[in-house]
C-alpha cells in the first residue's frame, strides 16, 4: 500500500532501437530492486513508424505508443522524456521538453556540436529554476567497480593523479563489407568512434579523477571510406546488434536485393588517438576504435597516482584492480577486487557476493540516481554542464586532427 502512495513519475521514451531496449529494461526493473522515492510509470514509447512502435511498446513494457513526440510533450501524465535517438535530434527534443516542464534524460553524446550542447545547457539552467532537471546518459559511471574506483581516488588511496591511460575498443566495423548505417553518417551521428565510444572514456576520465581536460592533440582516421548500403548486406548472426540491437556491423555477405543502390560514403572517423592534459597537468592517452578485432566492448582505463593505481576492463566488468604502492615491494602487487559485496556501490539491492552484474544493470542504476535526484530537487550527475565539457573535448579533438594534430586548449566557461 505504501508503494501506491508514492508520487508517480510518468515517462515517455523516444526511440526504441539498441538504447531504447536497454533503457526500457532499466525503467522496468529500477523500482523492483531499489526503494525509490517516486514510482516510474512507462507511459508511452515514441517512434517514427506507427506499427513498429506499437510492437516495440508491447514487447518492451510501455503502455502505449505514438509517432509525434511534440504531442507527447503536451501530455499531463508525462513528467520525463528519455531521449534514445541519433545525436542530430537530441538538442531539438531536449530543449522543447525542458521548456515544456519535462525532466530529461538524453543519451550520450549530449549533442552533435558545442553550439547545440551550449543551448541545451542554457535551457537546462533556466528549467532548473522551475524545478525541472536534466541528465546525460554516460552509463559507465554506474558500473559498481568503476564507482568504487572513483571513491578510492577521491579518498586519496592512489595519491595525486599522475597519468591516465584509457581505451575503448570494439570490432564491429572491422569487416569492410559491414553495411552503412546512421552511425557512419556525420550529419546524424556527429562523429564516429570519437563520439560514439570515445565520449565514454573522456567522461570516465573526468568522473574518476574529478578533473576536467585542459587541452588535447588528436588524430582521427577513416579506415574504410565507403561501405555497402544496407539493402545489399546480410549481417551474419553474432554481429553486434544482430538481434535488433542497432549496432549492425558484424561479418556480412553482400546480397543483391531489388532496389539495392550500391556503396555509400563513410563520413565519420573509424578510430581516434588522443594525447591530452588534465587541469592539474597530468598527461592522458586515449584511444577509441571500432576496428580492433577480437575486442567486443573493451573499455579499459588505468589511472596511476603517487601512491598507487586502479585498473579496469569492462570485458571483466565486475572486477577492479587496485595497487597500493605503499606496501613492501616483497609482497606488493595489484589486488583483484570482485565488486559484488553489499558494501560496494549499488550492490545492496542485488545478488549475493560473487553473483556478478551485467551490462544492463548500469542503466538500472542510472534510473535510480535520476529518480532520486529529481525527488530531491537536484540535477543528477552527469549534468548538462558535464555533458557540455565532454562535447568541448570532442570538438577540440576534431579541430586538432584537422589542423595537423595541433595542440588545442579547452576553455570551459563556468557558470557563476
Amino acid at each position: 500500500m505504501a508503494e501506491l502512495e508514492k508520487p508517480r513519475l510518468g515517462v515517455a521514451m523516444i526511440g526504441h532501437a539498441f538504447m531504447g531496449r536497454v533503457h526500457s529494461q532499466a525503467w522496468r526493473s529500477a523500482s523492483r530492486f531499489f526503494d525509490l522515492p517516486m514510482e516510474p510509470r512507462m507511459r508511452v514509447l515514441v517512434g517514427r513508424d506507427a506499427q513498429r512502435s506499437k510492437q516495440a511498446a508491447q514487447r518492451l513494457g510501455w503502455v502505449e505508443s505514438a509517432t509525434d513526440w511534440r504531442r507527447v510533450l503536451e501530455r499531463k501524465d508525462v513528467d520525463l522524456i528519455d531521449i534514445c535517438t541519433p545525436g542530430d535530434t537530441h538538442a531539438e527534443i531536449a530543449e522543447a521538453a525542458l521548456a515544456a516542464g519535462k525532466h530529461v534524460l538524453v543519451e550520450k553524446p549530449m549533442a552533435n556540436s558545442v553550439a547545440e550542447a551550449q543551448r541545451m545547457n542554457d535551457t537546462a539552467h533556466r528549467a532548473r529554476a522551475q524545478g525541472v532537471h536534466a541528465m546525460v546518459g554516460f552509463t559507465y559511471r554506474r558500473v559498481p567497480a568503476l564507482k568504487l574506483a572513483q571513491e578510492l581516488i577521491a579518498e586519496g588511496r592512489i595519491g595525486e593523479v599522475r597519468q591516465v591511460r584509457a581505451q575503448y575498443l570494439q570490432d564491429w566495423l572491422g569487416d569492410e563489407t559491414a553495411p552503412l548505417s546512421w552511425r557512419l553518417d556525420k550529419t546524424r551521428a556527429g562523429s564516429g568512434a570519437l563520439g560514439d565510444i570515445g565520449a565514454h572514456i573522456v567522461d570516465l576520465t573526468y568522473f574518476l579523477t574529478g578533473q576536467r581536460f585542459a587541452g588535447v592533440s588528436g588524430m582521427l582516421d577513416t579506415i574504410v571510406a565507403e561501405r555497402p548500403l544496407a539493402a545489399k548486406v546480410a549481417v551474419a548472426a553474432g554481429g553486434i546488434g544482430g538481434s535488433g540491437g542497432g549496432l549492425g556491423g558484424g561479418l556480412g555477405t553482400a546480397v543483391e536485393e531489388p532496389g539495392a543502390v550500391g556503396m555509400g560514403p563513410v563520413t565519420v572517423d573509424d578510430a581516434a588517438l588522443v594525447t591530452a592534459r588534465l587541469t592539474s597537468g597530468a598527461p592522458v592517452i586515449l584511444e577509441a576504435s571500432r576496428f580492433a578485432w577480437g575486442r567486443k566492448n573493451a573499455l579499459r582505463i588505468e589511472i596511476s597516482g603517487s601512491r598507487g593505481a586502479v585498473s579496469f576492463d569492462f570485458e571483466d566488468m565486475n572486477v577492479l584492480h587496485y595497487y597500493d604502492a605503499t606496501q613492501p615491494a616483497r609482497t606488493s602487487g595489484f589486488t583483484r577486487i570482485l565488486a559484488t559485496e553489499p558494501e560496494h556501490p549499488y550492490l545492496e539491492s542485488w545478488w549475493p557476493p560473487g553473483h556478478g552484474l551485467g551490462y544492463e544493470h548500469g542503466f538500472t542504476h542510472q534510473v535510480v540516481d535520476l529518480v532520486r535526484g529529481i525527488a530531491a530537487g537536484e540535477d543528477p550527475r552527469p549534468s548538462f554542464e558535464d555533458g557540455l565539457h565532454v562535447q568541448r573535448v570532442l570538438e577540440a579533438i576534431q579541430h586538432s586532427s584537422g589542423a595537423s594534430h595541433q595542440w588545442t586548449e579547452i576553455h570551459d566557461q563556468e557558470r557563476s
